[in-house]
């Protein structure tokens, strides 16, 4: 469901994840503080949900290029 997010080359850098997932969390923060407690706090806080899940939780792991192991250890 969320391939086409994890497919944009946009999104590969971890720090625009990072950066959205952070606009999310002052958005989710700013609609506490102001008391709202209605319909954009709950789309924040999907929102927020369904970024950490898709940019973090199932993002795809970087393969190990030039015959590197899984470890870190370099190839022999």
């Amino acid at each position: 469901m969320a391939r086409k997010e994890q497919d944009h080359p946009f999104y590969k850098p971890l720090w625009r994840r990072v950066a959205i997932v952070a606009v999310i969390l002052f958005w989710l923060i700013f609609e506490w503080v102001m008391g709202e407690r209605g319909i954009w706090l709950t789309i924040a806080m999907g929102m927020l949900a369904y970024a950490v899940y898709v940019f973090f939780l199932t993002w795809p792991k970087e393969t190990p290029k030039d015959g590197a192991k899984d470890d870190g250890t370099p190839p022999a």
